[in-house]
């Protein structure tokens, strides 16, 4: 079995397995387009003895933010498999070749969206963030609201919702940046745009949204302050005479709407959305924007992680007083204070677990007074995922 990058001669074997495996057929105008926007560079397959195409995945890179700090991250997406050649380990073989890949060129983070999350468990990947989504009865929409400023609809500008969107995704850790292209071929399809206007003319909130079939369906629900949120609000309320409901497909698991609504008892979901792991922990960690104590304090920290073993083993945490981090191979004979696999490392610097939480659960385990200090040494931040890949 051989892995290694698709050519552009390897298009159209890529688009049969994945329509196969994930039931769907293009188009003519949807392969043209998909074959125009191809990245054989980012695509990995795994081809038999007779070079045919039996297992594929691809990687998308691209920034996250993580306390407000960007960080190289590499999606992994699209993976599948001829049926014949299931259960044979080439998902695995890809995932650890991927691992390679992603840590030589540099990221630092890789997310995916899971066909089943005890599976890329195994391999390092944990989840890390859900969302809320809400189906409100008209009669039970917030009340409409006076506000100043203006609400305009349908604007299309990609730089004006790329800037309300980069501020407002600063403020979760997970948060993708969007290229133009992926407004264009991702993000922007059928949906109405209805973008927020403050008094001085500054963009500060947008919905994507679609109405029909007496539905009103929000994508996306953005805001950057609490006098755009009630003037967005007001706007979707506004199709009271239209619709019977409105669905809002996606919003944070911390967003509180159900406390501000004047009767909660409304349909509220939970849903398991995105898992990440750490592709290289030294380097995560050194990058990571951690909180300044005015004082020097250090970890020695023991991590398992099979499946990336450049990360394996015992490292020294040193943190200055400003919150600049160090971690180099700890001394062999140090005693160890914390340990834990990637998976529980991920989820606790990503926010989504706090550490004391992980220790009571058992999945960090060492020295109570260890735990503290890393307790208040990572900043608290909430985990959020709009893009789906």
């Amino acid at each position: 079995m051989e892995i290694r990058t698709l050519t552009p001669e390897d298009f159209d074997a890529m688009i049969e397995l994945g329509e196969y495996a994930f039931q769907y057929r293009m188009s003519a105008e949807q392969e043209e387009k998909a074959r125009k926007r191809f990245t054989p560079e980012n695509t990995w397959g795994a081809f038999d003895e007779e070079g045919r195409l039996s297992a594929k995945l691809a990687l998308l890179p691209v920034d996250i933010y993580v306390y407000g700090e960007k960080m190289p991250m590499a999606g992994i997406a699209g993976v599948a498999t001829w049926p014949e050649y299931r259960r044979q380990g080439l998902v695995k073989q890809l995932l650890t070749h991927s691992l390679q890949v992603m840590n030589e060129s540099g990221k630092l983070l890789s997310m995916l969206h899971p066909f089943s999350f005890p599976f890329y468990r195994k391999y390092g990947w944990e989840m890390f963030s859900e969302y809320k989504k809400y189906v409100i009865p008209t009669d039970k929409l917030p009340a409409k609201e006076e506000t100043e400023g203006t609400v305009r609809r349908d604007i299309k500008d990609i730089a004006i919702l790329n800037q309300i969107y980069e501020e407002y995704a600063k403020g979760y850790n997970g948060m993708m940046l969007r290229s133009e292209d992926r407004w264009k071929n991702s993000i922007l399809d059928d949906e109405h745009t209805a973008v927020y206007y403050s008094p001085s003319g500054e963009p500060e909130g947008y919905l994507l949204y679609i109405a029909e079939k007496k539905e009103l369906f929000v994508a996306e629900f953005v805001w950057l302050s609490e006098e755009s949120r009630k003037a967005l609000w007001t706007f979707l309320c506004n199709h009271d005479s239209m619709v019977t409901q409105t669905v809002l497909a996606q919003l944070p698991a911390d967003d509180g709407l159900a406390y501000m609504l004047a009767d909660p008892r409304v349909t509220q979901e939970i849903v398991p959305f995105g898992m990440a792991r750490i592709v290289n922990a030294a380097g995560f960690i050194e990058a990571f924007p951690f909180q300044s104590s005015g004082q020097e304090q250090s970890w020695t920290v023991q991590i398992s992680d099979p499946y990336a073993p450049w990360n394996e083993g015992g490292w020294q945490w040193k943190l200055s007083g400003d919150g600049k981090a160090s971690a180099i191979p700890a001394d062999p004979n140090e005693k160890t204070q914390l340990q834990c696999d990637i998976q529980t490392l991920t989820t606790m610097m990503l926010g989504y677990k706090r550490p004391t939480e992980l220790w009571k659960m058992g999945r960090l385990t060492g020295e109570a007074e260890a735990v503290t200090r890393l307790e208040y040494a990572i900043p608290v931040g909430q985990t959020f995922l709009l893009d789906h890949f």
